[in-house]
């Protein structure tokens, strides 16, 4: 299993970090085999400069080859990230194969609380992760640990795409669309399963990962509501 975060990737006028985590995932494809892409909310305060409410990424590979390293992988993703760097923004970009519990500890905290840049560079030399700035103040180093640390938790975050997702989803959905990708669709308050009906997913089909499980929780649809839907998808960070 090989862990990716990025963060710092855009601006107000640009492409999303979600949408150059896609990119990356379809310009290694072959080499190596994308599991999940999931969007992590980190700490939103005034004091931390973000485009949209300071989200990161990460993006869980398989590789398919043998002739491959963290330091090699890494070139590959930061020569694509470099390609498309957007003026304006703070890029970092962080690849392990092994996460300590310490660098999970410290994403868990960039949730909570304001950590600095050089925090994160101590942090991934005393545990041998490769963490790189790509540009501008190199901030987006702070979440691109932060997001291996909770990849690697295995239980948080929006999931943008999991394994072989044909296309993204939204509007009104049979529920049995989404469940045939191997979601799990559940009553967000007594978290019951839910097994018949449409769902309005909104823009974008976003569920939750959630100990190793990909879940879509919804809500029964708000009568007022003009969408012909059973049930709401709720976005949870």
């Amino acid at each position: 299993m090989i862990y990716v975060g990025i963060d710092d990737t855009d601006t107000v006028d640009s492409r999303g970090t979600n949408q150059l985590a896609k990119a990356l995932a379809r310009r290694v494809a072959g080499r190596f085999t994308c599991q999940r892409i999931v969007r992590h909310q980190l700490l939103d305060d005034p004091r931390v400069p973000y485009t949209s409410k300071n989200g990161s990424a990460s993006i869980v590979f398989e590789p398919n080859v043998a002739d491959w390293t963290v330091a090699s992988f890494a070139r590959t993703l930061r020569q694509i990230m470099e390609e498309d760097f957007v003026s304006g923004s703070d890029p970092g970009l962080c690849v392990a194969t092994t996460v300590a519990d310490q660098i999970v500890d410290f994403a868990e905290r960039c949730q909570r609380e304001l950590m600095t840049q050089h925090e994160a560079v101590e942090l991934a030399a005393e545990h041998n992760v490769w963490l790189a700035g790509l540009g501008g103040t190199n901030d987006g180093m702070i979440g691109a640990l932060a997001a291996v640390g909770l990849a690697a938790a295995d239980d948080g975050g929006r999931v943008v795409q999991w394994q072989n997702w044909p296309d993204d989803l939204s509007g009104c959905v049979p529920l049995e669309t989404i469940r045939a990708r191997a979601i799990d669709v559940r009553e967000v308050n007594q978290l019951k399963q839910v097994s018949a009906g449409n769902v309005d997913v909104g823009k974008h089909l976003r569920p939750n990962w959630r100990s190793g499980r990909c879940v879509l929780f919804v809500a029964a649809r708000d009568p007022a509501s003009e969408v012909e839907a059973d049930w709401s998808a709720l976005k949870i960070p």
